[in-house]
């Protein structure tokens, strides 16, 4: 009788009949519990770039708050661990190590910076972690495809190819550019030069400011002499700041133009009235613009959450990257593992999350193309959008500078 009770029990143990286990812990998925999954995010909460990195959490958190308050999905509530890096690759590493070996995340969110994401890459494959919306556009982040990679943002060569676009539109070749000298400087220098090869036209000066400085002398003398139609910058907000007002002292004709990862607002507050007719390349929609469903339901949910602070761009992306983000795991089921999360965000096709849409393949995981080209304009910082990547609705509503 015991031998047949024992027999019993071990039958009804291998069918799954004896008892139930949460597939997903089962399988050991890390951060993945009944009631909660882990992220881990590094980036800049210090330094010259901190505005970046806060900015880009407090938009995720948000939402992610918001989903938590209704119950989270599938019953697991959202924790985002952040760790900050000052914009510096060795730190990044450093963090990234921590998150994958010590917290055991599930995923990695919203990292900030090219040389960062850059650095990180190679424990990302090794640990085939997902690695979700970095808040860079480098295209060695984009080609060849990573499986473990997803960006919901235009790339820089994008954005530099309607910058260019546009200058060659209002006939203004004359173009220099101004970059950090690191991997990102260098992916946007790419990506102007990619654009100007396009049109047979040629780079006028370079100039370079190393990342967390703001030694611009040599930048403004070099490039100040060619007296360029147009200046690209790829730095941070602070740099840019610091040459735009520097040059523009005796090149008052001389149009400012900067990719998106710049941090708009923080260089619109730097450069006060000198920032009338800077012009931004954004791949997020303005937050003001009501015919975008997410930006109104993004300005709802900030209020609700963070009370004291005011929408941006950078907070739109994190809420729309966090918003993306829960759609993979709803598509991935309650039994969440890295893989099925992969293959959830691969069945992205014109997801719409509120006039913002994203589609993913397994051989494309550069989200979306969209590239919105602003200006800032003299009313207290306000940006005026005025030009989309496929001209589509562009008003060419220009300052004179």
């Amino acid at each position: 009788m015991a031998s047949l009770r024992f027999q019993t029990f071990v039958i009804l143990a291998l069918t799954g009949l004896f008892t139930t286990v949460n597939p997903a812990t089962a399988m050991g998925a890390p951060g993945v519990t009944g009631n909660t999954i882990l992220l881990g995010e590094s980036a800049a909460f210090s330094g010259p770039a901190a505005k970046l990195g806060e900015a880009m959490r407090e938009g995720a958190t948000a939402y992610f708050n918001e989903i938590n308050q209704q119950g989270g999905v599938y019953g697991r509530q959202i924790k985002l661990v952040s760790l900050d890096d000052g914009y510096e690759p060795d730190r990044a590493v450093a963090n990234t190590k921590a998150l994958i070996d010590d917290k055991k995340v599930f995923a990695l969110f919203g990292y900030v910076g090219t040389p960062t994401s850059y650095a990180v890459k190679p424990l990302i494959d090794v640990a085939r972690i997902p690695f979700f919306a970095p808040f860079t556009g480098a295209q060695g982040l984009r080609a060849p495809v990573d499986r473990y990679i997803f960006n919901i943002r235009a790339g820089y060569f994008d954005e530099t190819e309607s910058l260019v676009d546009w200058l060659a539109y209002k006939h203004q070749t004359r173009i220099a550019v101004f970059y950090q000298d690191d991997a990102y400087g260098q992916a946007g220098l790419a990506g102007v030069t990619r654009a100007m090869d396009k049109r047979h036209l040629k780079i006028v000066a370079t100039g370079t400011v190393e990342r967390n400085t703001v030694n611009v002398d040599d930048a403004v003398k070099t490039i100040g002499k060619t007296h360029p139609d147009a200046v690209i910058l790829i730095s941070a907000y602070k740099s840019c700041a610091a040459f735009i007002k520097k040059l523009s002292v005796t090149n008052p004709d001389t149009v400012f133009m900067n990719v998106s990862f710049v941090g708009s607002e923080a260089l619109a507050s730097e450069l006060g009235d000198a920032g009338n007719g800077v012009i931004i390349s954004q791949v997020v929609p303005y937050y003001h613009d009501l015919a975008y469903g997410v930006t109104t339901e993004f300005k709802k949910v900030l209020a609700q959450e963070y009370p004291k602070s005011t929408a941006s761009f950078n907070n739109l992306e994190g809420y729309i990257a966090a918003k993306a983000f829960v759609e993979g795991l709803r598509r991935a089921g309650q039994n969440l593992t890295r893989e099925n999360f992969i293959s959830a965000l691969e069945s992205f096709r014109n997801l719409d999350l509120g006039g913002f849409s994203l589609s993913f393949t397994p051989t494309d995981h550069n989200g979306s193309k969209l590239v919105v080209l602003t200006m800032i304009t003299g009313d207290a910082g306000a940006f005026l959008p005025f030009w989309r990547a496929d001209h589509a609705e562009s008003t060419d509503q220009t300052a004179s500078k």
